[in-house]
């Protein structure tokens, strides 16, 4: 009988528990600098930096060794020490900014031996979001107040100016063949009032002689997210045509910039209200992207609050082909799905939120950056018919919670932060429905599609997978208190208030994780997820999340 029963728990541990081991330690460094400025590089280019006000140390991601470390005066006589440090890290280029009362400085180096390039008091207020890289041209584009200003990377030589564009170089397409660039313009989060005449610009320029081969306007706010830095719109030419799909979709002409048709909506989400502290603040994807199948395209109209409807458009044309009535009291439509003859969308719930916060203690000044989700309020599932845009269903069910709605095979999953139901995207029925806390790992804040029938919860405390087909737990995983932070691939990252964080490896549902010290600051390695670095004091630790 005791045999029997060990042989019963040894099962039970096999299914439900998965194993955990500490993130192995590649190497660890002293770099002799207690920083306030630290960079994590791309693994393939291998450099990284820390910083104090006054000197700076680069060194290689392989094995920590020190590339060179110099004072900012033995760089650069001009600049005793800085306010702000930027890399471009394609360019191989960091822009280090000493702000004088009324004259600030700019120097440019080069990252591999920290010799100076360039140096110039002539571009004043010049943030870091103001500066964007052309790759194909190594140049950089700088916005001033009155000009856009295009310099060459590592002279620093004025190529071109223009008045005729104003606010930042957003997403672009470059045309090597006549170098022209097609680009949005936009104003970054915080610097809103440093451009006072702005206005919605897409243009065509010539890089050679900054001439604007033509301009139009845009629906909507282009931006970048605050942490990450995605885009969160998309930029593209198909043919003779530029299709920017931002807030819903428009489309132009790209040798005259003549708008051909347009499927767009101005909204702005404040749904959520930023912590104390935080310096940088968005939310995202509070609006689903289109939905294209087919020769049509579905598009979420949220305009204002009492203006919500989705539309039906023919994507080659742009011609309306019908309006559903108006979805009532919606704060936030953050999914949208076409299944079959049926558009389901999801009311409230999970969407993204970005902040950079600053915590001031009797030593140091930390800046955290913390990618997360949060609930919005209404919540509730519909469908419409594709036919003609009459509402097929309303489902009470999800009035107190829904984190969202995911679609794996053929089955439409929704979570309600409880439980799991499968519906039936026809009827609005049930096929099953399973409380997450077979899971253990706490209530699910999100649910992610994984492989070609495998649900991902994202708990309080972990993960956990179930069966898309029949609801059935597979395997459970359980952490601490933490949050998502992100997936890259088959990698998740949580991470605790502390900073400690967990790697799952999605393929086993195995993880590994490291307990960061008290003012450590913990960073993902975002190309395939295999290394974190923590920055702590003096030292840098890279570590193997495998």
């Amino acid at each position: 009988m005791k045999k029997l029963l060990l042989i019963v728990l040894a099962l039970t541990f096999g299914f439900t528990g998965m194993s955990q081991k500490e993130m192995s330690t590649v190497w660890s460094k002293d770099l002799g600098i207690k920083f306030t400025f630290h960079g994590t590089g791309l693994e393939v280019n291998d450099y990284s930096y820390v910083a104090d006000a006054k000197q700076m140390a680069v060194f290689s991601n392989k094995d920590g060794s020190v590339y060179w470390k110099k004072t900012f005066k033995e760089i650069a006589p001009n600049i005793k020490k800085i306010d702000e440090l930027v890399p471009f890290w394609k360019s191989n280029i960091i822009f280090l900014f000493d702000r004088k009362a009324g004259k600030d400085q700019i120097a440019c180096i080069d990252l591999t031996n920290g010799k100076l390039l360039w140096t110039t008091d002539k571009y004043q207020k010049v943030t870091a979001d103001m500066i964007v890289y052309i790759e194909e041209d190594h140049g950089f584009a700088i916005s001033l107040k009155k000009e856009l200003v295009y310099i060459k990377a590592h002279t620093g030589e004025e190529i071109w100016s223009t008045s005729k564009f104003s606010g930042v170089v957003g997403k672009y397409v470059y045309n090597s063949d006549d170098q022209t660039m097609t680009m949005v313009n936009f104003i970054p989060n915080g610097i809103v009032a440093f451009f006072t005449m702005f206005k919605n610009q897409i243009v065509r320029i010539n890089m050679k002689t900054g001439e604007i081969v033509w301009e139009n306007t845009y629906i909507g706010r282009a931006d970048r997210k605050v942490v990450t830095r995605d885009f969160i719109y998309d930029l593209e030419l198909d043919g003779d045509k530029v299709i920017l799909r931002l807030a819903g979709i428009q489309v132009y002409d790209y040798n005259t910039g003549a708008t051909l048709w347009s499927a767009a909506f101005d909204y702005t989400p404040s749904v959520i209200k930023a912590p104390k502290g935080v310096t940088r603040w968005g939310v995202y994807g509070a609006v689903a992207d289109p939905v294209v199948v087919g020769d049509d395209i579905y598009v979420l109209d949220m305009t204002g609050k009492k203006s919500q409807y989705i539309k039906k458009y023919d994507y080659h044309t742009g011609k309306l082909l019908w309006t559903s009535k108006e979805i009532k009291g919606a704060k936030a439509i953050p999914g949208m799905t076409v299944v079959g003859d049926v558009v389901a969308i999801q009311v409230g719930g999970a969407v993204e939120v970005q902040y950079v916060q600053k915590v001031v203690t009797q030593y140091y000044t930390f800046y955290y950056r913390v990618v997360t989700y949060s609930g919005v309020k209404p919540y509730g599932v519909q469908a419409f018919n594709t036919s003609d845009g009459s509402k097929r269903w309303d489902s009470e069910r999800f009035r107190k919670g829904i984190t969202n709605a995911i679609t794996v095979g053929n089955s439409h999953i929704v979570c309600s932060g409880k439980a799991l139901y499968s519906i039936d995207i026809a009827t609005g029925n049930d096929n099953y429905e399973v409380p997450v806390s077979k899971g253990g790992v706490g209530l699910a804040t999100l649910v992610l599609p994984y492989g070609d029938n495998t649900i991902v919860v994202v708990g309080e405390k972990g993960l956990s997978t179930f069966n898309a087909t029949d609801g059935s737990l597979l395997k459970k995983s359980p952490y601490k208190k933490s949050a998502w932070s992100g997936r890259v691939d088959d990698m998740v990252l949580m991470k605790t208030d502390k900073d400690d964080v967990a790697v799952y490896d999605l393929s086993t549902m195995e993880y590994t994780m490291y307990d960061a010290k008290k003012g450590a600051q913990t960073w993902l390695e975002r190309e395939d997820a295999k290394y974190v670095y923590v920055y702590e004091k003096k030292k840098v630790t890279k570590l193997a999340t495998k």
